[in-house]
């Protein structure tokens, strides 16, 4: 449960090894966080990571491995997690970039993509809610992204990827009103992290710490979209209203 001060004492982070998964614990157990899960495919690889947040102040940092392509061992992985209690907080961060280019058509590259950022996003996201909604509390929050809102054709196949997983979230958000589980969707726009290293920077990039922030900003509003920056809310909506001729031209 939340503390006397609205603060989250647990949290599960999918995906714990990404740069933004990790800033975010990081500024969560400043804010107060005492329990942290971090799942991953390769858990071993976070030693570092598990002595410098207990050194900020988490009493109890554990490891799990995770992978959101395994989608028969979901449901099992869900049980496992929340075996040791309750968690206040689930934080949905995996996600694959993908090819740019021509190799956005091919086949393969392509389903991997939506493989793992929609179909594993919800394959594990549906037990993670029903398990918050017997517990009666509790905040789902997913990273999806604003390529999500106009796919381009820079990154069709990630952005319809994200485009899907934000589309059944805020929809799961609804259909989950009044249950005591609150749904939270975090669209950043490029962040600077060793999954975009080597890809030109776009306008209004930013990094995993301001995510984070704005992240945590969110949760303590309860805020059902956070934008990162905030005027990347602007800059879509401005987006979608372009002919799509004149969309065509953009160097995006």
């Amino acid at each position: 449960m939340r503390d006397g001060l609205g603060r989250l004492q647990s949290v599960l982070v999918l995906g714990g090894a990404s740069d933004i998964a990790l800033a975010t614990v990081r500024a969560l157990v400043a804010d107060g966080t005492e329990r942290v899960v971090l799942a991953t495919r390769e858990p071993a690889r976070l030693a570092a990571e598990v002595d410098a947040l207990r050194r900020l102040g988490a009493a109890t940092v554990e490891l799990m491995e995770f992978d959101a392509g395994e989608l028969g061992g979901h449901e099992a992985f869900v049980e496992r997690a929340f075996a040791a209690g309750d968690l206040d907080l689930v934080l949905v961060a995996f996600g694959v970039l993908g090819p740019a280019g021509r190799r956005q058509r091919d086949r393969g590259e392509a389903l991997e993509v939506v493989r793992v950022n929609l179909v594993g996003a919800v394959s594990v996201i549906l037990p993670v809610a029903a398990r918050l909604e017997r517990q009666g509390h509790g905040t789902l929050a997913v990273l999806t992204s604003v390529a999500g809102e106009r796919a381009r054709a820079s990154n069709f196949v990630y952005g319809a990827s994200k485009a899907g997983l934000d589309a059944f979230c805020q929809g799961l958000g609804d259909a989950l009103a009044g249950s005591g589980v609150h749904v939270m969707v975090v669209r950043p726009g490029f962040v600077k992290t060793k999954m975009t290293a080597g890809r030109p920077a776009q306008p209004l990039a930013t990094t995993p710490e301001a995510v984070a922030a704005a992240t945590v900003e969110g949760l303590r509003a309860r805020a059902h979209t956070v934008w990162v920056p905030t005027a990347m809310r602007w800059a879509m909506r401005g987006l979608r209203l372009l002919p799509r001729p004149v969309f065509r031209r953009l160097p995006i």
